[in-house]
């Protein structure tokens, strides 16, 4: 991870990452809080609730990027899904700044579901003066 992603460690050198991997499995294994976890989450939480991601920060990051880096790519692709459905034949000349909206209102819609739909037509209202009410 450390060879993969240079710009999360760039004041860390490797020797410093290799002592620090021995010194933590070395203090984990001594420890019983950390026996019966059941997945690299709960690894982090025991970390944190032990306070021992501030001993063994690079550790600790190299947990958060390995729960991190599965979730990323499948966000990215949920987006260029979500884009392709947005920017049908009609709308091939669409600005970024519309695009971006319609894809925020797409994307997060089971959030925008909960929302009145009063809310916004008083909202879109009070922006400007309109020839006739919404």
């Amino acid at each position: 991870m450390v060879e993969l992603y240079p710009n999360d460690f760039v004041d860390v050198p490797e020797v410093a990452v290799r002592h620090q991997l021995q010194n933590y499995v070395r203090n984990v294994r001594c420890d019983p809080k950390f026996a019966n976890l059941n997945g690299l989450s709960d690894l982090c939480a025991k970390l944190v609730e032990t306070k021992k991601c501030n001993t063994f920060d690079i550790v600790y990051k190299l947990l958060t990027l390995a729960l991190v880096l599965p979730v990323a790519p499948a966000s990215v692709e949920r987006v260029f899904s979500a884009m392709k459905f947005v920017k049908s034949q009609l709308c091939k000349k669409m600005g970024d700044q519309w695009l971006n909206d319609r894809l925020v209102t797409f994307i997060e819609r089971d959030v925008l579901g909960t929302i009145n739909n009063d809310v916004i037509l008083a909202h879109f209202q009070e922006i400007d003066t309109r020839r006739f009410s919404l």
